[in-house]
């Protein structure tokens, strides 16, 4: 498991850095100054929006350098939830919020128990609205956090750092690693000791931000399209998503109530009070109500087909079994 001297002499809770050690950072692209903001500060709003919406044109094509990797991850996660699994992110900072975000969308999204995907922030939930940054040069933390999740060879550990470096990241992903637990590292820069620390490293080299250092920009981005990516793909994979539908969509509110109306008529070509007829005969389950329709059959048969295709939708309609 790959490591660096200097990651390890960071064990502090960042309350006593030190200031006088020299940690190498400007040596990282997301760090470097950037030649098109230059003067930044002088230019007007419109310039401003420009520069910033010209460097965001590039994300997509960094992210896209790493696209087997992340088709790697996304077979991943779908295997280890098929099988009773975890996907667990663990970030700080930016890295740590947008691992949150995608988190806390999977429930609605696709009905998945809250259990499934899971995040661990440096600093805790608070953190997602307080700065609580210091906590992300602690090695001890990052380990004591992972640790009481308790990962086994049946999770997936993804851990995000901008740098590649964040001592709180990098020591939860090797902690989860030596306890047999899958694990893939998202970064925006190469060679960098999370990414030795993970089984498979996934790298958007999305250059120098705007704002020199300001990893929220098109780091944070390129992290968040990378997971919407991951966790997209791997509910594909398992069924929980009809052609292009979100047929899992959890129906807890007005509009996405309204939502799984639409998709159960578009799926089937019916009208609105079919539609509404056969969710409520469903018991307010779109898959249920749409394996009723496509397969031509009741209810019991239908979340029967469900189970034994573990939640696949296509496959419950066509009453077969899948190898992921």
């Amino acid at each position: 498991m790959a490591t660096t001297s200097t990651f390890h002499t960071e064990t502090g809770t960042g309350q006593d850095a030190n200031i006088d050690q020299p940690n190498n950072l400007h040596d990282l692209t997301t760090e470097s100054s950037n030649e098109a903001s230059m003067g930044f500060d002088t230019k007007s709003a419109l310039e401003i929006a420009r520069i910033i919406n010209h460097e965001d044109s590039k994300i997509a094509a960094a992210v896209k350098k790493s696209l087997p990797e992340i088709a790697l991850v996304i077979d991943m996660v779908a295997r280890s939830l098929r099988d009773g699994g975890r996907l667990i992110y663990v970030g700080a900072g930016s890295s740590g919020r947008i691992a949150g975000l995608d988190s806390s969308e999977c429930p609605p999204t696709f009905s998945t128990p809250p259990q499934s995907v899971q995040y661990i922030m440096a600093g805790g939930p608070k953190a997602l609205a307080s700065a609580v940054e210091v906590n992300e040069d602690s090695t001890e933390l990052g380990q004591r956090d992972i640790a009481r999740r308790r990962p086994t060879r049946k999770d997936v550990v993804i851990g995000l750092s901008s740098s590649g470096r964040t001592p709180y990241v990098v020591a939860a992903v090797e902690y989860a690693r030596a306890r047999g637990a899958k694990t893939a590292a998202v970064t925006c820069n190469h060679n960098t000791p999370l990414s030795g620390a993970a089984d498979i490293c996934i790298v958007a080299e999305v250059g120098p931000e705007v704002v020199s250092g300001s990893t929220r920009m098109k780091a944070a981005t390129a992290q968040k399209m990378v997971l919407n990516m991951i966790t997209t793909g791997a509910m594909t994979r398992l069924g929980y998503v009809y052609d292009n539908l979100m047929v899992n969509v959890h129906m807890q509110n007005t509009k996405l109530v309204e939502r799984g109306i639409s998709i159960l008529m578009r799926a089937c070509n019916i009208d609105r009070e079919r539609a509404v007829l056969t969710i409520k005969s469903a018991g307010r389950s779109v898959p249920v109500a749409l394996v009723m329709l496509k397969a031509g059959v009741d209810k019991p048969e239908a979340v029967r087909r469900l189970a034994k295709s573990d939640g696949n939708v296509r496959l419950a309609i066509e009453d077969t079994t899948l190898e992921l």
